[in-house]
């Protein structure tokens, strides 16, 4: 007996013994282990093509940026629209793909499931205008927020934030419209890349800036506002987790924070639990906040010891 490998050759599981061992490993995969999506073998949403798909967006959102060197005023709308459309069809598979797992929006048969990938897909390009136009608000925040940055293209070519923020729209845009399991997908990517952990469910409004980035935490259920500046290592973040009557985790409850308009979290700032910081407050560096503060507070570890 041989066994085809991925790679064109074949093996001789006498040779390594593996009779037993891949024997063992199907009872596991198929009975005593078995953790498939009701059981079924389906095909995963691909990183790699999720990578090309956000490059494409990335392309038709900031052509000048992110796309081709070449690109004149003439050219760029047809850029735009041949871009847009190879990748609105890749990530139209993707979030096929990406439906089978969830399992509130299980459907029953292939041709239902392609038709509504194709709606969420078709929704997602409607909601692209919107998502630019917030886009430019935070590379803007960063522009004014920043002393060190020289120029607009600086900021969206270097600053990890920013592309971070970017990946955030994205999916958030597409967990919005229902294909949850992509969007936290393009959020893993951008953590990877970034440093920056942010769940594409978080509700985060415009002209958000991060600075520096790495180590920045921001949880499913927290609230952003309006002209909000982190710096890095600021975890928004969970005090305890609900459990039912079985011990299982109650998943979907609130249980990050509420950040309101105008605040500053510095650097190593830990908030943990459904709080609010009020308006216009700053919350220094390394403070370890589990209380709501009133609008406009100055929050200091200092001030934190002494209370």
């Amino acid at each position: 007996m041989t066994i085809d490998t991925f790679d064109g050759t074949s093996v001789k599981p006498s040779h390594w013994n593996l009779g037993s061992v891949i024997e063992q490993l199907r009872v596991s995969r198929e009975a005593t282990h078995n953790i498939r999506h009701h059981g079924r073998v389906r095909e995963l949403p691909s990183r790699d093509a999720l990578t090309t798909i956000v490059n494409g967006l990335q392309a038709v959102l900031f052509p000048t940026h992110y796309g081709r060197p070449n690109l004149t005023d003439e050219s760029i709308d047809f850029f735009v629209g041949d871009t847009l459309n190879t990748t609105l069809n890749r990530l139209a598979e993707q979030v096929r793909r990406g439906l089978q797992f969830s399992a509130e929006e299980a459907v029953p048969d292939e041709e239902a499931l392609t038709k509504q990938a194709h709606d969420i897909t078709r929704q997602f390009a409607a909601s692209l205008p919107e998502v630019r136009a917030l886009l430019v608000s935070d590379v803007l925040a960063a522009f004014s927020g920043d002393p060190a940055a020289t120029s607009v293209a600086e900021i969206m070519l270097c600053y990890p934030g920013t592309i971070a923020i970017l990946y955030y729209r994205l999916a958030h845009s597409l967990h919005r419209l229902g294909s949850p399991f992509l969007a936290r997908l393009i959020s893993d990517i951008a953590h990877s890349m970034t440093g920056i952990d942010i769940h594409p469910a978080a509700q985060i409004g415009g002209s958000f800036f991060i600075d520096h980035g790495t180590g920045v935490v921001i949880g499913e259920t927290a609230i952003i506002g309006q002209r909000v500046r982190l710096y890095q290592h600021v975890t928004l973040g969970a005090k305890r987790f609900p459990a039912d009557e079985q011990g299982a985790l109650i998943k979907g409850v609130p249980r990050h924070p509420i950040v309101e308009d105008d605040v500053v979290i510095y650097a190593g700032a830990t908030i943990l639990g459904r709080i609010t910081i009020g308006a216009g407050s700053t919350i220094g560096g390394n403070v370890w906040l589990t209380q709501s503060v009133p609008p406009s507070s100055n929050v200091s570890q200092a001030q934190m010891r002494n209370d």
